[in-house]
């Protein structure tokens, strides 16, 4: 077996396959024979029909199935191992083979290739870097939650804003009496400060138990059908037809008095002794939003870093009619139309990841299984962050990751985040940081045209 390469410029080549006989005749004669065992013929045992006949009935469709494996995989061994730096798959030209009468074949590919540059960073290259502000209100804000976890809940007189309210809803006629047929809800809760009308969440201020009042839900809640279905007990269809006055006679009144700030509470949230006053408690909050914030200004400044190199590097030449062969084959169902609707933006995609990859490269950066493990307790321990608890036990993080590893799609996801997360911190020590201050809402618009 012979195979070459011929480069037609710098982004293509035709690869070239020629196959004798001697190289695939063993592979077709051992594959006949496994399948003489196996074929039935009428007048012939199982596995007695003469090997003339398995070749005349299944000799072609057998040699081409073998060549064809016996060509990829020296194919493949062939781009592996000169180090052919392909994009995509190789494209077959129209090779004039003929199975059933010729011994010997030849097969030529197109092979798109990847553009040669260079890509370098050091402290010459300046980019930004946003360090995100934690404000006091975030902190506050975050603390109250945790006092609200550990909080207990009181029943009382008189109702104050933010107080839970539980009675009986009945629906009023246009003379305000109770209506013969109308909803009543027994045991109906509500809380007035969520109200969208200002008047009417003011009917219930200072209200006491056993107090009858009259308001209208629908003006109340500024006719949201979700709200009011749920309110009312009624389908969302069914909303449009309870628009008048209810009356709410208050049975019950709730308040939630948060959680002292104490020692239970510091060694619940952060793990025991991690914190002995609430200065101590409230800094190390500060540090947790902080640390989340820092995986935030990263993937910012990967950002930054892919616009700056892209621009770097410049326009890169490719073979555009063969990658748009590529991108066909592999959408095929969506056609013409989506490549050349998609071909650019594929582009700039494909120079980001050849830029990455030099970079990757450059920087000897690895993954490791235990790199993937720590990414999925990571990954894990965000998400409980994200719902204020910072004190995970480590068996219910491994639980969590364990079952995030088992899924192939999991996986890949997570190996893309460690390279990224690897690659910011080399790439953060090379260039040099222009770092600016800005507040959480600041960032935010900055992914928000």
């Amino acid at each position: 077996m012979n195979i070459s390469l011929q480069n037609v410029d710098k982004v293509s080549a035709v690869l070239t396959v020629q196959i004798e006989k001697a190289d695939y005749q063993e592979k077709v004669e051992k594959a006949l024979k496994t399948l003489r065992q196996r074929v039935n013929m009428p007048g012939f045992r199982k596995g007695m029909v003469p090997m003339s006949l398995v070749k005349k009935q299944f000799g072609t469709s057998v040699l081409v199935e073998e060549v064809d494996k016996l060509m990829q995989e020296k194919v493949n061994e062939y781009i592996r191992e000169n180090k052919v730096n392909m994009l995509g798959t190789p494209l077959p030209k129209e090779n004039a083979v003929d199975f059933a009468t010729e011994e010997n074949f030849e097969f030529s590919f197109d092979i798109a290739l990847a553009p040669e540059f260079n890509v370098e960073l050091s402290a010459n290259d300046t980019v930004d870097y946003f360090d995100i502000t934690v404000a006091d209100e975030m902190v506050e804000q975050q603390v109250k939650m945790y006092a609200q976890r550990n909080a207990k809940y009181d029943k009382v007189d008189e109702y104050q804003d933010g107080d839970m309210l539980k009675g009986l809803l009945a629906e009023l006629d246009e003379n305000g009496n109770t209506k013969e047929g109308g909803v009543q809800v027994e045991g109906a809760v509500m809380m007035p400060k969520y109200m969208k009308n200002d008047d009417q969440k003011a009917i219930f201020n200072g209200v006491k138990t056993n107090t009858v009042l009259v308001f209208n839900p629908a003006t109340a809640f500024d006719n949201n059908e979700a709200e009011l279905a749920s309110l009312l007990k009624v389908q969302k269809e069914d909303v449009e037809n309870h628009k008048g006055n209810f009356s709410f006679q208050v049975e019950e009144i709730t308040r939630m008095i948060p959680g002292d700030l104490n020692q239970e509470l510091f060694d619940s949230v952060l793990g025991e002794g991690k914190a002995h006053s609430e200065e101590e408690f409230r800094a190390q909050v500060k540090e947790a939003i902080a640390k989340q914030f820092e995986a935030d200004s990263d993937y910012k400044f990967l950002i930054d870093v892919r616009t700056y190199l892209t621009n770097k590097v410049g326009k890169l030449e490719f073979a555009d009619e063969l990658m748009k062969r590529i991108m066909l084959e592999n959408n095929k169902e969506k056609g013409e139309e989506f490549v050349a609707e998609h071909y650019e933006k594929s582009l700039e995609e494909l120079t980001w990841h050849l830029i990455k990859e030099k970079l990757v490269a450059a920087n000897e950066i690895k993954v490791e299984q235990a790199d993937i493990n720590e990414m999925a307790k990571e990954a894990t321990r965000a998400q409980f962050a994200q719902y204020g608890m910072i004190n995970v036990p480590d068996e219910l993080l491994d639980n969590y990751a364990k079952e995030m590893l088992k899924k192939r799609e999991s996986v890949e996801a997570l190996v893309n985040r460690t390279i990224e997360a690897k690659l910011a911190e080399a790439l953060k020590a090379q260039v040099t940081l222009n770092r600016k201050e800005v507040s959480a809402e600041e960032f935010n618009k900055m992914f928000q045209d």
